[in-house]
């Protein structure tokens, strides 16, 4: 069932898209028809929602049976008594998994009209209120206290300050106004804080605004997986290439027992000082974050013994974690992808440029995992291809867990290389609706087996580096 239409794209993107996914080695494989099914089936899933909210539990200061507790009767008061049940992963122990109930589309729509920027939108279909800097436009009387309908401007065209706007907008639900119109658009207005609270979104689920800071990290599945898959171990020296906003990063230390190092980089100042900010919050000392170029991490020439950050020797880590910058199609949900052809295919260089020097600073024996929220195949399957066939020294290695499906073909990668591969596809599961008696009639482990595909678009490729002798 599609509430949403298909995400939309750029004309000479979504040609480059039809090509990608309708290329021979698949269409050879599948049929003309499958692939085709496969690919509308996509669009679809990208325009909505996961089906679960997925969080992570820090166990470096809890048990996750004491969170999911806690967490449980957080919802209920949230959900005024409503039954939803919080599941632990089987196979990712420090996962815990919240349905979304909806699309919901018996809500009464109100006269007073709230629109918002996409990204806020999105926000607000993964559980999030509105915050002010979030609001474009309201109808022209809104007051704090007026029951108010939420509207997303998915393609960018209201102007700021509008009283009524009349183009493509969706709606996400209704809730009550904290703002009046005259505060959020006049000179002296708020600049922060809350903005509208939604009590019927179209999709219910939990806020975690202010929920469990310090016990829970609001992450999607594939993104946990990750970190699993490079399996850090107490002790070891590990670098996270790109590590904003720092969810891989402070999961690799929980999984270390904060014993080790994690060496954190990213270029930008600000995110490097939120990933400082979540390393407290969450009390993991073994991170140290630097703001640096990850390209750049490679020391062209030997470097003071007292030097802690950036550039590093060559062989200085036992794991490295590349999460690369990528074209973030795989995000959900998303109704139209605002990139350019140039800027989606301006990553596949940058992400060489980081391969080739993660390679060098890893230890012979050691692991580099990349990843990307992507669904293309120049950066994911391609790049794997590109890596075996341009550093001898790597060898595709079997990942564990092992959730996602497996390698697309198109980069003409081997079936058995392919199996080794961990690609997330949303399209793998059906698009339909959850409502409070369809989740009580599923069996925990369909649940659970649901949560594994109707995520967001990801891919993992994990690596061992043989020695040189």
């Amino acid at each position: 069932m599609s509430f949403f239409p298909k995400v939309s794209f750029q004309r000479e993107v979504e040609e480059y898209l039809t090509k990608v996914f309708r290329n021979n080695e698949l269409i050879t494989a599948l049929g003309t028809q499958e692939v085709e099914r496969k690919y509308q089936s996509l669009l679809n899933h990208l325009s909505h929602p996961p089906r679960f909210t997925t969080v992570r539990v820090n166990t470096h200061l809890a048990s996750v049976g004491e969170v999911k507790k806690l967490l449980f009767e957080e919802i209920q008061k949230q959900f005024k008594g409503l039954s939803v049940p919080v599941l632990q992963h089987p196979n990712l122990q420090d996962i815990l998994l919240i349905p979304v109930i909806g699309p919901r589309s018996d809500l009464q729509k109100q006269t007073s009209e709230v629109i918002v920027g996409a990204q806020c939108g999105y926000a607000v279909l993964r559980g999030a209120h509105v915050y002010v800097p979030g609001i474009i436009s309201t109808s022209r009387f809104m007051k704090a206290g007026d029951l108010v309908s939420v509207y997303s401007d998915i393609e960018g065209k209201c102007k700021r300050g509008a009283k009524e706007f009349e183009g493509v907008k969706v709606f996400l639900g209704n809730g009550i106004s904290e703002v009046s119109r005259s505060e959020i658009f006049s000179s002296g207005g708020p600049v922060s804080g809350l903005g509208i609270r939604m009590t019927e979104p179209v999709y219910l689920s939990p806020s975690f605004d202010g929920v469990l800071p310090r016990l829970l990290f609001l992450q999607n599945l594939p993104s946990v997986v990750v970190s699993h898959v490079l399996n850090p171990q107490p002790g070891e020296r590990v670098l996270d290439m790109c590590a904003a906003p720092g969810g891989k990063t402070t999961h690799l230390a929980a999984l270390m027992h904060d014993q080790g190092e994690v060496i954190a980089m990213d270029k930008v100042a600000n995110k490097v000082k939120k990933m400082k900010q979540n390393a407290e919050l969450l009390q993991l000392k073994c991170i140290k974050a630097f703001c640096y170029d990850g390209t750049k991490a490679l020391a062209a020439e030997e470097r003071e013994a007292a030097q802690e950050g950036p550039p590093f020797l060559p062989e200085s880590f036992d794991r490295v974690l590349l999460d690369a910058p990528c074209s973030g199609m795989g995000q959900r949900p998303n109704m139209a992808y605002p990139l350019t052809l140039k800027e989606v295919t301006s990553y596949q260089p940058l992400q060489r440029k980081l391969f080739a020097a993660a390679v060098q600073l890893l230890k012979p024996g050691g692991v580099l995992v990349y990843s990307t929220c992507t669904i293309t195949l120049s950066e994911n399957e391609e790049q794997v291809a590109w890596a075996l066939k341009t550093f001898p020294c790597l060898q595709l290695q079997p990942q564990d867990p092992h959730i996602g499906g497996e390698g697309m073909r198109g980069a003409g990668l081997p079936p058995a290389q392919l199996k080794l591969l961990q690609r997330f596809d949303p399209s793998a599961a059906t698009l339909q609706g959850m409502d409070l008696d369809s989740l009580q009639a599923c069996r925990e482990a369909d649940l659970i087996s649901l949560a594994n595909k109707d995520c967001i678009g990801f891919f993992i490729a994990r690596f061992s580096k043989r020695s040189s002798r």
